[in-house]
This record gives C-alpha cells, sequence and structure tokens, in this order.
C-alpha cells in the first residue's frame, strides 16, 4: 500500500515548478492509498490502534472507465506524471484531474483573472476567494518534499543538511569549550580571593621577614665555623668515619646477600636431591634405555660440564633434541604415507571397477596386499598374449562396426538429399529455374578431429597390416574416445555436448541451396543461408524444400494423380506472419503434389487459403469460457460470409 506521493512526480522539463507543486500536494501526497480487498482490515487496525500521529487514507474502489474533465491549458496536472506501472494510475488519474486542476500562472495578472491559481512562489488562489501563501519552510527545501518514485534526491537534501547541522555543531562546541575555558579561569581567581580571606593578618603571609631571618642566621654559623680550627678538625674527622662507616656497612650488606644465596642454593640441592632419590627409587628404568639415553646426551650436548644448577637446563636440551628427531621421523613418516596414498589414489583411477570398494588410505592397505596375492596366484600374465588378442578382435571389430554405422548414416544423407532433388528438380522455382540442394563436408575442427581419431584406431586391423596386432598405443587411442563418450571428471557438460555433436551425422555437413537454369544447368544464384534475403524469398525457398521434402517422405511420384500412398499434412499456425505471394507459391506446390491438407490458421489469412480447400471448420470462443467448432463446406461458408451479419 503506497503512499500517493511515491506514485507522482513533477515533469522533468517542467522543474521550476516543483516547489508550488509539493507545497499544494503535500497533503494529498502524504496520503496512503488502500485497495478494496484490504481496506476492512487497514480501518479496523486504524480504529484499534493509538497510532501516536495522524494518519489520512483513501479507499480505491476500482472503477468504470469514465472520461476526464477538460484540463486548463495551464493546469498543474499537466506538469505531473504518474508512475505507469502502478495498480493505482487510473485512479490517480482521476483525483488529480478533480483536485488540483489549478492554472500556473507566470504573473500576477494572469493570477488576479483565474479562479484557481498558483504562482512559482506558492501562493495558492481557490474559487471561494481564499488565498494562501505558507512560508513558514523555504520552498525549495528539498528535504520537506514528498513528490517522486525515488527519495534520492530527498535524502542527498537531508545528508546535505545534516552535515550543515554537524558543521555548525562544530562550531558550537569551540564556543561552548572556549567559554568553559574562560570560566575555569575565572574560578580559580574566585577560590584564590576566597582564600585570601581565611588570614587576620599581614604577618601570617609575610614570608619574606622569615627568609631573612633564617639567612642571618645562616651567616651567623658559617662566621663561628671559620672563626674555630678545633671545630674545623672535628667536622674533617666526621666526615672521613662517616665515610668509612658507609664502605662497611654496604660491604655487610654484601656478604649477607651472598650468604643468603648459598644458602638457598644448598636449600636448592637438598630439595633436588630428595627429588631425585624418590624418582630413582619409584621408577624401575631399563638398563637397555638408560644406555641408550647416555649414549643419545653425548650425541645431543656434545662436550659438557654436568652442574647440578645445570641439570635442568641439560635436561630441556635433550628434550629438544629428542623432539626434533621425532619430528623429523614424524616427517618422514608423513612423506611416505603421502606417497602411499597417491599411488593407491592413482592406481584406483586407473582401475576403478576392481577398486570400487576399496579406500586410498593406510588402513585398507591390507586390501591391495590381497589383490597383491590374488593376481600373484591367478598367474595373470600367462594370459596377456591371450587378453591381447581378445581386444584386439572385439574392441577394434566394435570400433569398426561404429565407424561403418556412421559411414552407412552418411551415405543415406547423401541418397536422401539426390531424393529430395528428383523432387525439386520437377519444382519450379522461378520460371524456367528449379532449386538443388548441395552437401559438402564440415570444417568444424571437432569433428574433424573426430573422424581421423576414429580411422587411426582402426586403421591397422583393417589393412590387415603388420601393426594390426593390438598395442598399448592402440589401447589408449580407444581408451580416449570411450572416455570422453562417458564423460571425464570435470568437463562431463563438455563431454556431452561434444559427444551430441560429433555423432550426429548431420552435424558432418553444410548444406546449401543453389538455383540453377533448367536449359543448361547453369548456376543462377547460390544460397549458402537465409541471411542476407527478404522475407518473401526465406519463404518461398522454404516452402520449396519442404514440399520436395513431403514428396520424399511420403514416396510420391510425380504427376500421378492417384496413387496408394498416404498424403496427409497439418500444418499449425499457417502462414500467420508470411506474405501473401509466399503464403500462394506454398498451396500451389501443395496442390500439384495432391496433398490432403488440414490448416490452421488465423482468419485474417482464411482469403489466402480459400481457394484450396474445400470446407472449413470455424472455432469460436465466447468470453474465454467455452470453444464452439462449427463446420461447413466451402461453398457454405462463401454464402454465409455474403450475409451482412457475418460481415460484421
Amino acid at each position: 500500500m503506497p503512499f500517493a506521493g511515491e506514485l507522482i512526480q513533477v515533469r522533468e522539463d517542467e522543474r521550476d515548478w516543483e516547489g508550488a507543486a509539493e507545497r499544494l500536494l503535500r497533503g494529498f501526497g502524504l496520503a496512503l492509498l488502500v485497495p478494496d480487498a484490504h481496506y476492512k482490515a487497514v480501518a479496523e487496525w486504524v480504529d484499534s490502534s493509538h497510532l501516536r500521529g495522524r494518519l489520512v487514507y483513501f479507499h480505491v474502489r476500482p472503477r468504470k472507465t469514465s472520461d476526464l474533465p477538460e484540463l486548463h491549458p495551464d493546469s498543474l496536472v499537466r506538469k505531473l506524471a504518474i508512475k505507469p506501472d502502478s495498480p493505482y494510475y487510473d485512479w490517480l488519474e482521476r483525483e488529480l484531474a478533480h483536485r488540483f486542476d489549478v492554472a500556473c500562472c507566470a504573473t500576477q495578472e494572469q493570477f488576479r483573472r483565474e479562479t484557481r491559481a498558483i504562482t512559482r512562489a506558492g501562493q495558492i488562489k481557490d474559487p471561494t476567494g481564499r488565498h494562501e501563501k505558507d512560508d513558514r519552510h523555504r520552498i525549495d527545501d528539498r528535504s520537506r518534499y514528498v513528490l517522486g518514485w525515488s527519495n534520492s534526491a530527498k535524502i542527498a537534501a537531508l545528508e546535505a543538511k545534516r552535515r550543515q547541522l554537524e558543521s555548525h555543531l562544530g562550531e558550537v562546541g569551540s564556543q561552548i569549550a572556549k567559554i568553559n575555558g574562560e570560566r575555569k579561569g575565572l574560578q580559580i581567581r574566585l577560590d584564590a580571593l576566597t582564600r585570601l580571606e581565611e588570614f587576620t593578618s599581614f604577618e601570617e603571609i609575610d614570608w619574606a621577614r622569615v627568609a631573612t631571618a633564617i639567612a642571618a642566621l645562616e651567616d651567623e654559623r658559617q662566621k663561628l665555623a671559620q672563626a674555630s680550627d678545633i671545630l674545623k678538625q672535628l667536622n674533617e674527622r666526621l666526615r672521613e668515619l662517616q665515610q668509612a662507616l658507609k664502605g662497611t656497612e654496604e660491604e655487610l650488606q654484601s656478604m649477607r646477600d651472598r650468604r643468603a644465596k648459598v644458602e638457598q642454593r644448598r636449600a636448592d640441592a637438598q630439595e633436588l636431591r630428595e627429588q631425585t632419590a624418590l624418582l630413582v627409587q619409584e621408577a624401575s628404568v631399563d638398563a637397555t634405555l638408560s644406555d641408550t639415553l647416555e649414549a643419545m646426551r653425548a650425541e645431543a650436548l656434545g662436550e659438557h660440564q654436568l652442574t647440578v644448577e645445570s641439570c635442568d637446563n641439560r635436561e630441556q636440551d635433550v628434550r629438544n633434541w629428542l623432539q626434533a628427531r621425532i619430528d623429523a621421523e614424524d616427517r618422514k613418516l608423513r612423506h611416505l604415507t603421502e606417497k602411499i596414498i597417491k599411488a593407491m589414489a592413482s592406481f584406483k583411477e586407473t582401475f576403478k571397477l576392481e577398486t570400487a570398494d576399496m579406500d586410498a588410505s593406510l588402513e585398507s592397505a591390507f586390501e591391495y596386499e590381497n589383490l597383491l596375492a590374488q593376481l600373484n596366484s591367478d598367474d595373470l600374465p600367462r594370459f596377456v598374449a591371450r587378453f591381447k588378442e581378445l581386444l584386439n578382435v572385439n574392441t577394434i571389430n566394435e570400433i569398426a562396426n561404429f565407424n561403418a554405422q556412421l559411414a552407412r548414416e552418411r551415405e543415406t544423407i547423401k541418397e536422401r538429399i539426390a531424393h529430395i532433388n528428383k523432387s525439386l528438380a520437377e519444382i519450379d522455382y522461378n520460371p524456367g529455374r528449379f532449386i538443388l540442394l548441395e552437401s559438402q563436408a564440415s570444417p568444424d575442427a571437432e569433428i574433424r578431429d573426430f573422424q581421423q581419431d576414429l580411422r587411426a584406431c582402426t586403421e591397422g586391423a583393417v589393412t590387415g597390416s603388420d601393426d594390426a596386432q593390438y598395442s598399448e598405443a592402440k589401447f589408449l587411442q580407444v581408451k580416449a574416445i570411450i572416455d570422453r563418450f562417458r564423460g571425464r571428471d570435470g568437463l562431463l557438460e563438455q563431454d556431452r555436448r561434444w559427444t551430441a555433436k560429433v555423432t550426429d551425422v548431420r552435424n558432418w555437413f553444410l548444406f546449401a541451396a543453389s538455383e540453377r537454369w533448367r536449359q543448361d544447368n547453369t548456376e543462377h544464384e547460390h544460397y549458402s543461408d537465409s541471411g542476407g534475403k527478404s522475407g518473401g524469398q526465406k519463404e518461398k525457398l522454404a516452402y520449396t524444400i519442404l514440399a520436395a521434402s513431403l514428396a520424399y517422405q511420403f514416396g510420391l511420384e510425380w504427376g500421378v494423380v492417384r496413387s496408394r500412398s498416404f498424403r496427409f499434412v497439418v500444418i499449425d499456425e499457417a502462414f500467420g506472419r508470411g506474405s501473401d505471394e509466399s503464403a500462394q507459391y506454398g498451396l500451389q506446390l501443395f496442390r500439384q503434389l495432391n496433398l490432403q491438407l488440414l490448416i490452421v490458421t488465423p482468419l485474417q489469412k482464411i482469403h489466402i487459403i480459400e481457394p484450396f480447400v474445400s470446407s472449413v471448420g470455424f472455432v469460436h470462443n465466447d468470453g474465454g469460457r467455452a470453444s464452439k467448432l462449427r463446420n461447413l463446406s466451402i461453398d457454405e461458408y462463401r454464402v454465409q460470409k455474403a450475409r451482412p451479419e457475418m460481415a460484421r
């Protein structure tokens, strides 16, 4: 259910009236169009729901076609276009004509003169004398437009408005940040002034007087120190002792650290000794395995000094070395496994029938072993010569038979063309000229290659040469053809089309028609295809070849009036699109052949067929409900046709 505005837009050449049309039709464009099928459901839902807004909708009923009112020459309706494929087209056309037949006035003189009028600026006048101009929004504000089959222009306008508002919002944000900075500075000054009220006298903040007193006392102390030598010596001795004490304390701290580390190492070694003893007690290590590990230790670590502290690190080194060797062996195993599986897959591809129930996996290795054992037990090599002999006799013979069958089909086509040419020779295509069908080998590369491959498969066997014995190369030639007939993996559809193409002998020929003079059999015109010919020429040539083909198909003898052959032909949708001349030419050919025709044709072609038929079956369908057939002889049809009501 669309809104009316979705189906109406201002014509491209009347875009200067778009703003005025939007103002006048805005209310109508925002109305929902409800078809009669949904009216009941919509009315009930609207009545029972709180819409939180305003909704206007029209009940669109199917109406009988009625004449539209005559529009004003400058009517706004003439500047509007309704969506052509809309089911509401007729309803909208009537509503616009009745509601908005408003004159579009380019001047104020015309505006004052008209009864219903509108200006480009959007001023509206109605028959009651009421004038209205709503400038609460700009007339060119596309963000408020509701008309148009597409809302891309409105979206673009809204996007531009959004970008403008975002830019303005950024400027406002910058001003707010600046004002907040100024406010923060004023607040700091206000806080400082507030704290200043805590001091009741200047002496509480007179720091300069206290600093002056301190400086005076410091000067007095320096003067007293310089005046006494004993005090000076004591100060130097005090500094030396303080320096020595500092060094002694640092040495003491260093010794304490060393003792703590030694005690920690002793505790760790004791704990490790206990753990090792427990492991040795719990584990029963095989002597052979122990000797193997001992030999590997030298290979893994080389020349090294084993200490208690280095045991953990050496253990990690040996573990990494062992893991590297394990990974290398695993890679060898995987590579070997891949080679085995690849060989299995190749064997399965080569011998699909024998390995249909076997998988290409290590778990199925026993099946391949069993097959090998069976082959060895059957001693198949003894039967190779016999097998090749049977292949030579059977396969080569079958391929030869297949090739011979295709050759017979090719000769059959040539014989049929010769028979058809006999019939064509009896037909005057034009005064003094007849049509002769010609055939030549197709130059298609696929067909030519297939014929060569087929000959290569039987070449030795047919000639009886010494190479006739079935060889591996001969087997591969036959296999290549059969594989394409079956369809190769990934090329099934392509091979299917190829097979249908190369095995259809009709594709081995290119056919043409030659128009020749009867007098000396010289060629007048050559038709390699129907391209470049007029419609009448194409139809005439087609009718000629069709008549000759019917003569061949029915075994007709040209010129024999009475025959026991069956000559009934049905032509459906006959002569519907062809010219009258070519249709008459075809019917005359069929009369010469004494064919019994049943022609199904539209009524407008009956005047062409009438001279050639003896009866008419007239089919009439009243309202598309039931068809009726009326059989008339040609004389009865002509009598009925002459009546006035029949003519109508």
